[in-house]
């Protein structure tokens, strides 16, 4: 769910009395796994009413994917206009507009909100504005209305995290606040080298900010491969993008003039901002869930992998349930709890084989597992890799990127393990995801057609270097 917004509502909001109040599943929270479950639940033939106390579409749509997507465009615009001469193109980067850059990202969420509001209205879901609280395991209520389910879908998502210390306010941020911002700040300093952290500093330094990130675990990107974390390092020195790795902060004091950092080593950073970006918190507690019975462990809910929780006819979705927070596993979570309730046995969603997209400067794309995970899982002496440098794919080389992509298999097995790093291969883990999750082998990919010149084809590439018959790579 989202926090309280005062614009106005045009979803379909519920105001049937009684027994009326009766559906085939509540789903509690309308984000990415929230509104996915109600969208495919009628088009089974089940009733549904969807309770969402800010607005439909969730963190994602509103408050994080969408717009951080909308502003690292924005910034890839600025940094081609800066380097527009290296194409023999003339052109002149005069600066920032914040207020159009904000208009820019809000009419890209109206548009699609408006196409999820008409979606919602034309399925015949039941939308219910307000805060739920679930009041037993197949009840919620909402303002004093209850509202009650054969089958109740808990979907409430997440909230951005800080730190003991880290109080947020003033020139202390969270990736919320920062989205909203109407002018650039001069200095940045970024406590979170993930995923946020990391699209944030490539956003900031595209606009013309100072930025230096401090990241607790020892390199950038820590859940990534270690190629990938290797290569994005690289690329951000070059970038002049500051960052200290292995280093904690222990306090961060605001001034009259901006904000002095203290690390754990008692060395000191003066700037104008910090982004506390060290990840996202899942919202179980407060809304009833363990006084009805539900296992909540530290805001999350535990579920199997059928994403029922330890109550009958409960389930949980998305952000709510351990494991990677990402809007497209809760997307893919609500559909299967949908077809589970339906009866139709759908196929579990399973973490490894789920894409996984860092969309700074440049883009990290992976699915499956990381080498020292093969290792851990197979053994040294049974996993194999090769690495694809992007200096040999023609489309790269136009497009000016650097790059790699890493193939990690098992010894004599399948590929088990697609990472890659270059600018716009977030748009190549479509594939990547089909040879993970299809298990298919380095010879399979090669003897694929890839188009040239693309990007695309240095998967193949990569495939026939693994396969043993390398082309436009060393052997």
């Amino acid at each position: 769910m989202t926090e309280n917004d005062s614009s106005t509502r045009e979803d379909t909001v519920a105001d049937s009395p009684g027994d009326q109040n009766t559906f085939d599943i509540v789903i509690l929270g309308g984000g990415s796994g929230g509104y996915a479950c109600a969208l495919r639940a009628v088009q089974l033939g089940l009733s549904v009413a969807l309770i969402e106390k800010g607005k439909v579409g969730g963190t994602c749509l509103h408050n994080g994917c969408i717009p951080t997507k909308a502003l690292l465009h924005s910034a890839e615009v600025a940094d081609e206009t800066r380097h527009s001469e290296n194409y023999g193109v003339k052109a002149t980067f005069e600066g920032i507009d914040m207020a159009a850059v904000n208009a820019y990202k809000d009419g890209v969420i109206d548009r699609l909100y408006k196409g999820l509001q008409g979606l919602i209205k034309s399925g015949g879901i039941t939308v219910v504005e307000g805060e739920g609280v679930l009041v037993a395991k197949d009840t919620v209520e909402v303002d004093g209305q209850r509202y009650t389910g054969k089958n109740v879908v808990l979907a409430t998502g997440s909230y951005a995290r800080s730190l003991p210390g880290l109080e947020i306010g003033g020139r202390v941020v969270t990736s919320e606040e920062a989205l909203t911002m109407s002018e650039v700040p001069e200095r940045v300093v970024i406590i979170g080298g993930s995923v946020i952290g990391v699209e944030f500093a490539s956003v900031w330094k595209s606009f013309g900010a100072d930025v230096t990130i401090i990241e607790a675990l020892p390199t950038l990107v820590p859940l990534e491969d270690p190629t990938l974390s290797k290569n994005l390092e690289r690329a951000f020195r070059k970038r002049k993008i500051a960052f200290k790795t292995g280093t904690k902060f222990s306090g961060v004091e605001q001034t009259d003039s901006g904000v002095i950092v203290t690390l754990e080593d008692g060395k000191t950073i003066e700037t104008d901002l910090v982004l506390v970006a060290v990840g996202r918190g899942p919202n179980g507690n407060g809304n009833g869930f363990e006084e009805v019975g539900v296992t909540v462990d530290r805001g999350w809910v535990p579920t199997d992998e059928r994403l029922h929780t330890n109550v009958d006819g409960v389930y949980a979705v998305g952000d709510l349930v351990p494991g990677l927070q990402l809007a497209h596993r809760g997307f893919a979570h609500g559909i299967f709890v949908a077809e589970e309730i339906a009866g139709l046995n759908p196929q579990p969603v399973l973490d490894p084989g789920i894409p996984r997209v860092t969309y700074c400067d440049p883009e990290l794309a992976s699915v499956g597992i990381t080498e020292p995970q093969a290792k851990e899982k197979y053994g040294d002496d049974n996993v194999e890799t090769v690495e694809y440098n992007l200096g040999g794919n023609g489309k790269s080389q136009i497009l000016g990127t650097a790059g790699v992509i890493k193939l990690v298999r098992e010894k004599d097995g399948p590929i088990v393990g697609v990472h890659m790093i270059g600018a716009r291969y977030g748009e190549q883990v479509g594939e990547a995801s089909l040879i993970v999750n299809w298990e298919a082998y380095p010879e399979d990919v090669a003897q694929l057609i890839h188009a040239h010149p693309t990007q695309n084809e240095a998967l193949g590439e990569a495939a026939l270097a693994l396969a043993g018959k390398p082309l436009h790579s060393h052997a």
